[in-house]
């Protein structure tokens, strides 16, 4: 299948592997892959600090980048679910309004796409690690992904999934408000760590590189044995680049 990819910033800027492994995954997988070394953020950011105007502006850039022939082939639920929900009133009744429901139509998660269009669950990953899964609040209010994000690790060889369905709550980022209410933060920070530590499991797993970078910078602050892992990283995770 021929597909674009997108990229968020925060991966770009901080975890560019994880992008390149979403890349190779879905080489991996048989699909031809295009990457639109022109993107730029979607306007997430943007928007849910109420700059609207600004936020349209790297919108229109962002719907006129890809092949809408194509699936777009995200690797952040809280990015693909703002796309999907909230883009779109920002190019209601304009003369941009059809090419957004396009891009609306084509753009999924990398966990929407093998599980629900490629139809691919086993993707021959293999991670001997105890996992607790991180179901960011995108992907739980806003998109959906739950089922899909539990059915691809149920089938990852030697992994064991240690969450208790507990522990779906804010990790406490939510974009800028972890700048503003520091003390919020990083007591939900706090609440999130204790709860997987409690489940006995080595590594916080999610789809969203936000959350783990608020979660992993919590982790290396007080010295806790505890590690992130974004899912597209897990699934083509090689036992020599762990340490």
């Amino acid at each position: 299948m021929n597909v674009n990819v997108f990229i968020p910033c925060c991966i770009d800027q901080f975890t560019p592997q994880t992008g390149l492994n979403l890349i190779a995954l879905l080489e991996k997988l048989g699909h031809n892959v295009t990457y639109n070394e022109e993107q730029t953020c979607c306007g997430r950011v943007l928007y849910d600090n109420g700059n609207w105007a600004e936020a349209k502006e790297v919108g229109e850039k962002f719907i006129g980048m890809y092949n809408i022939r194509d699936y777009i082939v995200g690797c952040s639920t809280s990015c693909v679910g703002y796309i999907k929900n909230n883009m779109g009133r920002l190019f209601f009744n304009t003369s941009n309004h059809n090419l957004y429901k396009n891009i609306n139509d084509k753009i999924v998660d990398i966990t929407e796409f093998l599980v629900d269009i490629a139809q691919t669950l086993d993707v021959g990953a293999y991670f001997p690690y105890k996992v607790s899964v991180h179901y960011n609040c995108h992907a739980l209010n806003e998109y959906n992904l739950v089922e899909e994000t539990k059915l691809l690790l149920q089938n990852v060889k030697g992994l064991e999934i240690v969450s208790a369905n507990t522990n779906n709550f804010c990790c406490g980022y939510g974009g800028m408000f972890t700048l503003f209410n520091d003390p919020v933060s990083m007591a939900l920070a706090k609440q999130k760590i204790d709860q997987v530590l409690a489940e006995g499991a080595e590594y916080i797993v999610s789809s969203d590189q936000t959350c783990l970078l608020h979660l992993q910078s919590y982790i290396d602050k007080h010295a806790i044995n505890l590690k992130t892992i974004h899912l597209v990283d897990l699934l083509m995770w090689e036992e020599d680049l762990d340490n």
